[in-house]
């Protein structure tokens, strides 16, 4: 089997919010002392005269971002989850989610694949926070392909958004005429013994563990859930009406993420039993990133377990 091409989607961001810029001169970037890291520093060089370092002062970045909107700029905010979703929260509702701005948070380094940088860094919890807050879209891409197009959809929605963005390379797993719209899951596959719910890095791990399953007899659908909020619901319940067995998978806390979400769906529209699989209420701990994929069971083989056993 031929290797798929990995690539970062915090550097197809970086990538693609560069040639967002030359398009749209309304587009300004922030960061806070983090922009190598970020790959905003890929605007930077195009663009220096709309890109603002506003260095450690994560806070103050949110304030200044909302300020540029009020003026009719789009400002595009990044630094890594933990600060843009945990130190920033406040300014995020009040500043920007209250008024209902135009501002796009694009926090990178989410979740447990920030690796060695341990549980002070791993932000397992953002999801949760920013899709509890009025007004804001919570965006959670899963590859190359689908964070370009993010970045660039994101630029002509009116209104607050979080996007969540990782360090670890992962596969491309789209090709460029994929078809995306904001608020519609992608559905991978048409089995019927099980439907996994993924989004962002452990996406490719649904597909793995669907490809594997299938040498066994075992046929299930992977649905891709790139905007958590506003969530798919017909998918959702389309997908617990026709299949056996229901999962859910994120890179991120069990509680109030992608499961909740999907949870709270289903409890309203369609009560069915939904195995969560993500970090089970606790906070991460420093290693290699893969090695902390497969330590908290957020795997193909973890999936798989989960389907026959579950």
């Amino acid at each position: 089997m031929e290797e798929k091409k990995k690539i970062a989607t915090r550097q197809s961001y970086g990538e693609a919010l560069a040639e967002l810029g030359e398009k749209n001169k309304e587009i300004v970037v922030l960061d806070a002392d983090l922009s190598g890291a970020t790959k905003t520093s890929i605007f930077a060089k195009k663009n220096p005269e709309r890109f603002f370092d506003i260095g450690i002062a994560e806070q103050d970045m949110i304030g200044t971002a909302a300020g540029m909107a009020t003026f009719g700029k789009i400002p595009y905010a990044s630094t890594f989850a933990m600060f843009a979703a945990g130190r920033a929260y406040d300014q995020i509702r009040n500043s920007i989610c209250y008024p209902k701005l135009n501002v796009k948070i694009c926090a990178t380094h989410c979740g447990i694949t920030v690796g060695e940088d341990g549980a002070t860094h791993q932000m397992l919890e953002d999801i949760g926070l920013m899709r509890g807050l009025p007004n804001m879209t919570v965006i959670s891409t899963s590859d190359d392909v689908q964070t370009r197009w993010a970045v660039k959809e994101i630029s002509k929605l009116k209104g607050p958004v979080y996007m969540r963005l990782c360090r670890l390379e992962t596969p491309v797993i789209y090709d460029e005429n994929q078809k995306f719209e904001i608020g519609k899951a992608i559905q991978i596959g048409e089995g019927n013994d099980g439907t996994v719910f993924a989004t962002g890095v452990v996406v490719n791990e649904a597909i793995k563990a669907k490809e594997e399953l299938e040498k066994q007899g075992i046929n299930i659908r992977v649905v891709d859930i790139h905007t958590i909020k506003p969530i798919d619901e017909e998918t959702i319940i389309k997908c617990a009406k026709e299949t056996k067995k229901l999962v859910s998978i994120e890179d991120h806390s069990v509680i109030n993420g992608l499961g909740t979400a999907i949870s709270d769906v289903l409890t309203e529209k369609y009560p069915t039993k939904l195995i969560k699989m993500g970090i089970q209420d606790e906070f991460g701990r420093s290693g290699k990133a893969t090695e902390l994929l497969e330590y908290y069971g957020l795997t193909a083989d973890g999936i798989i377990h989960q389907i026959i056993n579950g």
